[in-house]
């Protein structure tokens, strides 16, 4: 296990990229039906608690700090609710179901477009015009929101820091149960 109390935030979220693309490989490769659902599942899971954390702290500290911070961030935030929707479908479609395949394509170009953004523009930014031990302080803010967060898409949430620290622990919780009570592969 790696010692993230050195990880800065652009660490932890280019690590969460990583593993969501692993993720996704390994649904494209997967025959057994039910280890597909597992992993779509476990996929959409980390994917909507990684957004969340971005919009409690990353995107503020983008909005502030990068010169063309806003119009970055309402981007991105699109790519949210876009990668939200196609979560959302994706829960609802049997893992062998054409669809299944159409809606993990669809995931996979949304998400590598927002992750070539992030890496190649954001995350470099956010490292020059940031202080080194503010970024280790938001790595720290972000994985304590991401055990927090929400596991489930609802797209027709607001993507806004106000409403993901005053409501999402609630939606969190909830969405924990609904896991455990379905018996739903969050991990």
């Amino acid at each position: 296990m790696t010692d993230t109390s050195s990880q800065d935030v652009v660490d932890v979220l280019t690590t969460d990229h990583r593993e969501a693309l692993i993720l996704l490989d390994q649904i494209k490769l997967a025959t057994d039906m039910e280890e597909r659902r597992d992993l779509a599942d476990t996929l959409i899971s980390e994917l909507v608690r990684h957004s969340v954390a971005e919009e409690m702290y990353v995107y503020p500290a983008m909005k502030e700090h990068l010169p063309n911070g806003d119009e970055a961030v309402q981007h991105d935030i699109e790519e949210h609710k876009e990668l939200e929707a196609t979560m959302k479908e994706l829960e609802a479609v049997n893992a062998d179901d054409v669809r299944f395949t159409e809606l993990i394509g669809q995931l996979e170009i949304t998400l590598r477009d927002h992750i070539e953004d992030e890496e190649a523009d954001q995350f470099p930014q956010l490292r020059a015009r940031i202080p080194r031990e503010e970024l280790v302080q938001m790595a720290g803010k972000v994985e304590t929101a991401k055990k927090m967060a929400p596991t489930r898409p609802h797209p027709s949430a607001p993507n806004s820091q106000v409403f993901h620290k005053l409501v999402g622990p609630g939606v969190g919780l909830v969405d924990r149960l609904r896991d455990k009570l379905t018996s739903r592969s969050t991990s």
